[in-house]
């Protein structure tokens, strides 16, 4: 009885564990989304985590207006922006404001990128 008690205690944890993970900083989410100058990732697997946590504020944007709601920053991606092209525009946002957004949540970092690259009724050349 006492393993099943210490499985499940394990178990417990090791769900547990990973909300408090899940919080990119900007400087995190940097450090994933940079690659070298022949475009290869500088941290395996980086590209997937950062794409991911771009793919994630954008589809959050998405559902906050398909509720009719106003975003807090409203920004629009074209159809036609991959998500290589997303991470690079984050990437180098992020860059640029190291001290703006390193330690804090990187979410209204992207938030603020994509605003930057794609601000509503405007083309990006």
């Amino acid at each position: 009885m006492g393993r099943k008690l210490a499985i499940f205690v394990l178990l417990f944890l090791m769900c547990a564990a990973p909300a408090q993970a899940a919080r990119f900083s900007g400087d995190y989410l940097l450090q994933m989304c940079l690659s070298d100058k022949d475009g290869k990732e500088l941290v395996p697997g980086g590209h997937v985590a950062c794409q991911s946590y771009i793919a994630g504020v954008l589809d959050y944007h998405n559902l906050i207006r398909s509720l009719g709601t106003s975003p807090s920053v409203e920004f629009c991606v074209p159809e036609s922006a991959g998500l290589n092209q997303l991470q690079k525009d984050v990437a180098a946002y992020l860059y640029k404001n190291k001290q703006q957004h390193g330690a804090f949540i990187a979410a209204p970092a992207v938030a603020l990128a994509l605003f930057n690259a794609y601000p509503c009724g405007k083309k990006k050349k």
